[in-house]
């Protein structure tokens, strides 16, 4: 069994790989969510924010990810993996999590707006569904935060 100082060193390691899919998506004009599925440590499956370049509102970080992990599994259930992302999922994203039947997510910064999992909904937590998702939030929040709002204020200025 891993201690907690193992599990924050590998969930941090692997929160950088989701950040740098982020910064693909800010690179491209797009919101920078960025997303990664792992499987015993291995990344199985990358996504990026694309709704704006790729005119599909099912575009989300998560969403690709989950669709890349499966691929390369060979399987849409992908029981054991974990999905790391850079911003607490939407309710579409939190669906998504739930039908892929993902062990586990850890995500970075809170979204106040439209988070489905902790800060306006506790979607994986509501008594009506068949499947638990063991979650951990705060993992290198503060560079996930200061991405997204960076991002903002340069679109509020015109930049």
């Amino acid at each position: 069994m891993e201690d907690a100082t193992e599990v924050r060193m590998a969930d941090e390691l692997l929160m950088r790989e989701a950040i740098a899919e982020a910064l693909r998506a800010r690179d491209c004009q797009e919101v920078p969510v960025g997303a990664i599925v792992a499987v015993d440590g291995n990344v199985v499956g990358r996504g990026w924010n694309q709704p704006i370049n790729g005119v599909d509102p099912t575009a989300h970080a998560e969403v690709i990810a989950l669709r890349n992990a499966a691929h390369a599994i060979g399987n849409y259930r992908l029981t054991g993996a974990t999905l790391y992302v850079t911003v607490e999922p939407c309710v579409m994203c939190a669906g998504a999590l739930l039908h892929a039947r993902i062990a586990r997510l850890v995500y970075g910064a809170m979204e106040p707006r439209t988070g489905a999992v902790r800060s306006v909904l506790q979607l994986l937590d509501h008594a009506s569904v068949n499947h638990h998702v063991t979650v951990t939030g705060g993992v290198l929040e503060s560079e996930c935060r200061t991405l997204i709002q960076a991002f903002f204020a340069s679109r509020r200025m015109g930049c």
